[in-house]
């Protein structure tokens, strides 16, 4: 049979996943191989072939707008009414029998502050702590060093913040507290233990003033509400009956994500439909664990992979040269890309001496070869700043004006941000060899070890997979604007594997 989802048909690969009747049923999709058709299609193939109620298929993005925007495809594509969660509603639509007030997002930052700012000198024990971190003798010399080395400690409150973020995000305890302490001691280097071992004393004060806040004002963090929603299915079941869960972004699962669908999964006998691409996953800092992907058939025995491998956005070069980068991490999983688009050299690299002119005359020329829609991508917030001519284009948000063609169609936005979009024509700045550059060299502390699930190690692992990403967003060619110095190692790659597949333009 053939289906027909808006103006689409499935495609033999997909219509495969349409009709699996797996209970847990893992989808590896290719970057444009139609995953979000594909979805639709399952969703339409249970409700009239299958003849499922709607109400009995819980869908799941990750996303305030990807889960909008997917219940709006759900009505208009194929004429019915599911409601699309969040994590974030899911677990606030289990509790809310519960009187629960959510926390303020900036709650844990404003405490880790006021730790350092205030707490410390209260408490001599934390005072001693933080003094013997920073090799000081008293409080006169630390607040001295706070006005002398204020990115030092910002970069220490960004550290204690995203290690708790993560013990929570990992379902950790406090017993674990002392677990990575005994860990600690394996370093075998005093001076290294020593730093940890203070770390972790400030972690622990922070953490449990933290939730001591919590419990005091009745207020419950977005890990304690997936956590409390997790143990409300265990011990009262799901508040409806159930046939389907369908989840979109997988690869993007952390912890206490899967242990809230683990528990829903146990209580209501659905099926699982987990939908995502280990290739895109670039969300580790924010907790979201890949091991739950990669090892999907261990987790579920019964579990059965299938892959959307037709892309519809790239050509057939673009994809051997992206999928072929990304899989050089043999943690990966194998996918072999296909398309019917053909561009013999889909990558153009663009050396420059002046970012701001070289960045202006390539506009101008994608712009003379008769396209008109460019997306900018960054590795960070602030990288267009060095590239933009000001005196030649205005940005509001992540709009670009031209001044002399105001008929572009510019945007521009970090790679992070395009993930799930797509345009005509794509340029990526900022490929230096820098420590901000791309691949960022900031390496994580080592103390993220304990609570960052990161068991498959290549250098620059995630780096590699966010380049996937910016490769693959363009519909024809991709632009690498790299200076004629120090250059980042991922153009010296490209170059030196996949030559024939670029187009290299010398320097204005």
């Amino acid at each position: 049979m053939k289906l027909k989802v808006g103006k689409y048909y499935l495609d033999r690969e997909q219509m495969k996943i349409v009709k699996d009747n797996s209970k847990h049923l893992l989808v590896v999709a290719g970057a444009g191989s139609g995953k979000t058709l594909t979805i639709l299609g399952k969703i339409k193939y249970l409700c009239t072939v299958k003849k499922i109620d709607p109400q009995k298929i819980l869908c799941i993005s990750f996303t305030a707008k990807a889960s909008s925007d997917l219940k709006r495809k759900i009505k208009e594509d194929i004429g019915l009414e599911i409601d699309v969660y969040t994590f974030h509603k899911l677990g606030l639509e289990i509790l809310k029998r519960n009187a629960y007030e959510i926390a303020d997002v900036n709650l844990l930052d404003d405490i880790i502050r006021e730790y350092f700012t205030t707490s410390i000198f209260r408490d001599k024990d934390s005072l001693n702590v933080v003094l013997k971190y920073f090799h000081l003798k008293n409080k006169n010399e630390l607040e001295d060093f706070y006005k002398d080395h204020f990115d030092e400690v910002v970069s220490l409150e960004h550290l204690l913040s995203t290690f708790i973020h993560l013990f929570k995000s990992n379902a950790c305890t406090l017993s674990d507290f002392i677990t990575f302490l005994n860990r600690a001691k394996l370093t075998f280097d005093i001076k290294k233990y020593r730093r940890e071992k203070l770390l972790l004393k400030m972690a622990l004060s922070i953490y449990v003033t933290y939730t001591d806040y919590l419990s005091k004002e009745h207020e419950i963090d977005f890990d304690d509400m997936l956590i409390k929603a997790k143990n409300s299915v265990e011990n009262y079941g799901f508040i409806n009956r159930l046939d389907y869960i369908i989840i979109d972004e997988y690869q993007d699962t952390s912890l206490v994500r899967f242990d809230l669908i683990k528990s829903i999964l146990d209580k209501t006998d659905a099926s699982l439909i987990a939908v995502g691409d280990d290739f895109q996953s670039i969300y580790r800092f924010t907790g979201c664990d890949l091991s739950l992907f990669l090892n999907f058939k261990k987790i579920f025995r019964d579990g059965k992979i299938l892959k959307i491998e037709n892309t519809y956005r790239n050509s057939q070069e673009l994809i051997n040269v992206a999928g072929s980068f990304v899989m050089k991490n043999r943690a990966q999983v194998r996918k072999k890309l296909k398309s019917n688009k053909h561009i013999l050299k889909p990558i153009v690299v663009k050396k420059y001496n002046y970012a701001k002119k070289a960045l202006t005359n390539l506009i101008y020329d994608i712009h003379d070869s008769n396209q008109r829609e460019i997306m900018i991508l960054g590795r960070n917030n602030k990288d267009i700043k060095r590239y933009l001519d000001e005196t030649k284009f205005k940005q509001k948000d992540d709009k670009i004006f031209s001044l002399e063609y105001p008929e572009i169609e510019l945007r521009y936005m970090t790679v992070h941000k395009s993930k799930g979009l797509e345009s005509e024509n794509v340029i990526l700045i900022n490929l230096t060899s820098d420590t901000l550059g791309f691949p960022n060299k900031m390496k994580d502390d080592k103390l993220l070890r304990f609570v960052s699930p990161h068991s498959h190690r290549f250098p620059y692992d995630e780096e590699r997979r966010l380049f996937y990403v910016a490769l693959t967003r363009t519909k024809n060619k991709v632009y690498l604007l790299i200076p004629e110095r120090s250059r980042s190692t991922f153009i010296d790659e490209l170059l030196e594997d996949y030559k024939k597949y670029i187009d290299i333009k010398k320097s204005d």
